[in-house]
């Protein structure tokens, strides 16, 4: 099977590449180019369940970044199993045609518990005296201690929050170049 890598940069279009996006123009000019009609509703999850199983949020169930759960009678939001997503996955489908096949999800969501053979998500320590601690999930789990050697703490507060900055966009790419080179999925 030919390598594929599928970067997910949410909310780009054409309208925002141009001279302060130059890897972006250069690339363009030289490569095809593909719209994706976004699904409602065009949130993370719900757009990113449909990107890695090929269905809508009716099949893979997915109908928002949050939903009121029945059975616990409360609403839950930016949960993590990948279990929540009820469809196949595109990889799962991939290996079944060649056993070979080999796949890395960087920083999709629902990556805990993920049938794809890297994957890594953010996912916090909370201690006993209620510190909350920057960090992340891997798949395999040790992969989150030689991403960490190799680039630093995961830098969470830079992923969410006030503080969000490009500080965390740089440790993801470089966590899924260190992967791709480590592990040639």
């Amino acid at each position: 099977m030919q390598k594929t890598v599928v970067i997910n940069i949410v909310a780009l279009s054409t309208s925002v590449i141009g001279e302060h996006t130059p890897f972006l123009k250069k690339y363009l000019s030289e490569h095809h180019l593909t719209y994706i009609e976004p699904v409602f509703p065009a949130v993370t999850t719900t757009a990113q369940s449909c990107y890695v199983t090929g269905k809508f949020p009716d099949t893979h169930g997915i109908v928002g970044n949050g939903w009121y759960d029945r059975d616990d009678s409360e609403v839950k939001f930016w949960k993590q199993s990948n279990k929540l997503v009820k469809a196949a996955k595109i990889w799962e489908a991939a290996k079944k045609q060649d056993p070979s096949f080999t796949c890395s999800k960087m920083f999709w969501w629902y990556n805990m518990y993920s049938s794809a053979d890297f994957s890594v998500t953010p996912r916090p320590q909370y201690h006993a005296d209620g510190v909350k601690a920057p960090d992340c999930y891997s798949q395999p789990a040790d992969l989150r201690d030689k991403l960490q050697a190799a680039l630093g703490t995961f830098p969470l507060f830079s992923f969410w929050g006030p503080n969000a900055n490009i500080k965390s966009s740089q440790w993801i790419a470089d966590a899924s170049i260190w992967v791709d080179k480590a592990e040639n999925p």
